[in-house]
């Protein structure tokens, strides 16, 4: 299956230390915000999430994606040295193209310190011990950092059989800082001579420092669809989309320990990467327009136009004289000033390269704009080894295809009209409605002032509700309206409705995955501001349903139904007791939590054989307690007492044991027996209004 590139973003990369508040948190929503926002998606929308990065402890990707929603699905860590963001990237493209996901999200980030890598643990084997033990073999060890000498020696290599110039690799990184003037992103955006950098501090000769990447903090991310996900779902975003035409990944080989300087850093495991790509996307090198490649240093940049098949073996020199790897040559190869001058956060520098050959594929690239793209190249290298080759083109789509956005699917007969009440939460939406917009309703707005969108999925399709109770604008509740908002709330139709009348408990339905959260999540408990008069408002209609019905009928039915209305009316002993312990669980919010229990109580008063029921709900996310006009509330109890008034008055004023009342028959119990022992939690606080 196809897969796409549908949203992109990335932060400035800083030099290490160098902006306030800038930790991996701060930097990885900043991009995924930004990757969020330039796909038109919703961080509900994705189903699982890559995060790559090298330095930081377990799960940083969970800490970073929390801030945009706990959705509970699959987020994998991924590390896999410099290539630890284009591993990310490969992962979810798999992902896709293997139909086990329809959208899912890279991320890369890096918060790095500042100079040259170093080694973390010294009490264990390194990754890459062999590759500095061949090297120092074979060429020695010196005082320099060791990647520095590993990529150094690779470009010594190419030297001795080529006859490459040291001036070939100082114009690579002249090229490099030039482009970066033009990338806002880019950690440096200086434009320097050639004599500025042959004559800058020798690193490793031939590399001088400004031909060496520095270390950096940044974050990039992107969202990858499949192409049933923009055909059948969202084919409003097709004309942006950018299709990753193949991607590859390849680890070191047998020759890459056989001596060559060139291969210890990369060049057979890129060459094959490479091949794999070209053979897979039916293209050649000659085919490509704009390439971001792996330039830690200037030496790996050479040998790698060699390596990609961008020229012959030993061209590198003669092709870097024609200005073939710039704007009026051939190719035009890292336009954002590549990892020497744009930055190296190791995690996010993949997914960086993604986001630029985006840019220049859909038009968006500004001042660096490669005119007339059609065909980008990626190559990231991360020893020990890993090495991701990708292509990408802009998506051609056939002509006539529609571009509207499509929020719902097709209904079953071919209808696409849905309405609010065709959904079993239209009737809750209404009474938030009612309630948002009653005007002695101002404390509630300044209580919840946020904004929420409810993705609703039931038997009709998927709707979508707005409900804006933001105290600067006025408030309202809008079906099938699509915009921003504070939280997002995703749920089956039944579902919602269970939580929003508090049949279940919402933390409940979070943990159970029936209920999805995004955005800000914490906003979520605000509903409960909600939720006691949404169940007041579907009693009311529930009982004027029921005395339609029951009015039409003659007779004795008539009154039947009298006898019902006027039951409210009816003073027992025991109503004082319900108001008292509703008052107090509204107050004391541990109260609810001791007694965690529904139950039913039916009272009956022993001299006009009238019977009230009440439930007192103490597991829902608003305890209540409500009286049932109607004998016949559905909602299910957990423990169901039978009692006289004047015995309920009894108990609760601790006149009377329960297990007194029990067992002389005076007090009934079904259900879970053992709850009735808890009604000594509401002794204390119904003593007041006796």
């Amino acid at each position: 299956m196809k897969v796409y590139v549908i949203g992109i973003g990335m932060t400035n990369f800083e030099k290490p230390g160098r902006r306030d508040n800038f930790d991996y948190p701060d930097m990885a929503l900043e991009a995924t915000r930004s990757a969020l926002e330039h796909s038109g998606l919703e961080y509900s929308d994705i189903q699982r999430a890559f995060v790559g990065y090298c330095y930081g402890d377990s799960c940083c990707g969970q800490k970073s994606l929390y801030q945009l929603g706990m959705t509970g699905i699959p987020i994998v860590n991924v590390n896999n040295n410099c290539a630890t963001g284009s591993s990310a990237l490969y992962l979810a493209h798999e992902m896709l193209a293997g139909n086990r996901s329809d959208c899912v999200l890279a991320l890369g980030f890096e918060k790095m310190e500042r100079g040259s890598l170093g080694v973390k643990w010294t009490d264990r084997a390194n990754p890459v011990e062999n590759h500095v033990a061949i090297m120092a073999e074979k060429f020695g060890y010196e005082s320099g950092p060791p990647t520095a000498q590993l990529f150094g020696n690779a470009g010594r290599e190419h030297m001795s059989k080529y006859g490459t110039k040291p001036e070939h690799f100082a114009k690579i990184a002249q090229k490099n800082h030039l482009h970066s003037t033009n990338n806002p992103k880019s950690q440096f955006r200086d434009e320097y001579s050639l004599d500025e950098i042959e004559n800058s501090a020798c690193i490793h000769d031939p590399l001088t420092k400004l031909q060496c990447c520095p270390t950096s903090d940044g974050a990039a991310a992107a969202v990858l669809v499949s192409e049933r996900f923009l055909s059948l779902c969202r084919p409003d975003l097709r004309q942006n989309a950018v299709e990753i035409l193949s991607i590859a990944m390849t680890t070191d080989l047998p020759s890459t320990f056989e001596g060559s300087a060139m291969n210890l850093v990369g060049y057979e495991v890129s060459k094959l990467a490479a091949q794999q790509v070209y053979s897979s996307a039916n293209i050649s090198p000659q085919d490509v327009d704009v390439i971001e490649l792996h330039d830690c240093f200037s030496a790996n940049e050479l040998i790698t136009y060699e390596a990609l098949g961008l020229c012959p073996e030993g061209g590198s020199a003669a092709f870097i004289d024609r200005g073939d790897n710039t704007y009026g040559g051939k190719y035009v190869i890292n336009p954002s000033g590549g990892l020497i001058s744009k930055g190296h956060p190791l995690g996010a520098t993949g997914i960086a390269q993604c986001v630029e050959l985006c840019l220049h594929l859909r038009g968006e690239a500004g001042k660096r704009q490669v005119q007339g793209a059609k065909i980008g190249l990626q190559h990231n290298l991360g020893l020990g080894g890993a090495c991701v080759v990708a292509a990408y083109k802009k998506a051609n789509w056939p002509n006539g295809l529609s571009n509207r956005k499509q929020d719902l699917p097709k209904l079953r007969g071919g209808s696409t009209t849905i309405s609010a009440d065709q959904f079993k939460c239209g009737q809750i939406f209404d009474a938030i409605s009612d309630q948002i917009n009653d005007p002695e309703n101002v404390d509630l707005i300044k209580k919840v002032n946020a904004s929420y969108k409810f993705k609703v999925t039931g038997k009709q399709g998927q709707a979508i509700w707005i409900v804006n109770a933001k105290s600067e604008k006025k408030p309202y509740v809008d079906f099938n309206k699509d915009e921003k908002a504070d939280c997002i709330l995703t749920a089956k139709d039944e579902d919602l409705f269970d939580v929003m009348t508090g049949k279940t408990d919402s933390m409940k339905a979070f943990l159970s995955g029936k209920l999805k959260l995004s955005g800000n999540p914490t906003l979520a408990m605000k509903l409960k501001q909600f939720q006691g008069k949404v169940k007041e408002a579907l009693e009311k209609a529930k009982l004027e349903k029921k005395t339609e019905t029951v009015s039409d009928k003659p007779g004795k039915g008539s009154e039947k139904q009298a006898k019902k209305e006027d039951m409210s009316s009816v003073q027992f002993s025991s109503d004082k007791i319900f108001a008292d312990i509703q008052s107090k669980l509204e107050i004391d919010s541990n109260l609810a939590k001791k007694v965690n229990a529904v139950y039913k109580f039916v009272i009956t008063d022993a001299k006009s054989n009238l019977k009230k029921f009440w439930f007192v709900d103490c597991k829902s996310m608003v305890p209540t307690v409500k009286f049932d006009a109607n004998f016949d509330m559905n909602l299910k109890a957990d423990c169901t007492i039978e009692t006289t008034d004047d015995t309920f008055v009894k108990i609760i004023s601790g006149k009377l044991n329960p297990q007194k009342a029990f067992f002389s028959k005076q007090l009934k119990v079904s259900g879970n027996v053992m709850l009735a022992s808890k009604l000594t939690q509401f002794q204390e606080k119904a003593q007041s209004k006796l």
